[in-house]
């Protein structure tokens, strides 16, 4: 059984954002900061703080959840990341201490 995580991550304006998902949140948002992949969408916009994340005990349904959550509107979004982060600030001291002991086969 692999765990799943779902994230959005934001610019220093907060004015676009990306949905994604991993089965290792910590080694994934350390990808989006340091522009691993630097075609890519969110190193195009420096979509690098993340502002939103959910944890799944498997992958798939992070991935349906995923998928639930870009099919929705901008607004919904919007809604979701102010529940629980009205600051809109960034997570990822979070993720990096309550995530980075797990061990992931890779």
């Amino acid at each position: 059984m692999k765990p799943g995580f779902i994230y959005i991550l934001t610019n220093k304006n907060n004015t676009t954002l990306y949905v994604g998902v991993t089965s290792h949140i910590v080694k994934r948002i350390n990808q989006h900061k340091d522009k691993v992949f630097p075609e890519s969408f969110s190193a195009k916009y420096n979509l690098n703080k993340l502002v939103y994340y959910e944890a799944f005990q498997e992958i798939g349904d992070a991935i349906g959840r995923e998928k639930q959550i870009k099919g929705g509107s901008r607004q919904k979004k919007l809604d979701l990341i102010n529940s629980k982060n009205p600051e809109w600030k960034d997570l990822y001291d979070e993720i990096v201490e309550n995530f980075s002991n797990l061990n992931f086969p890779f």
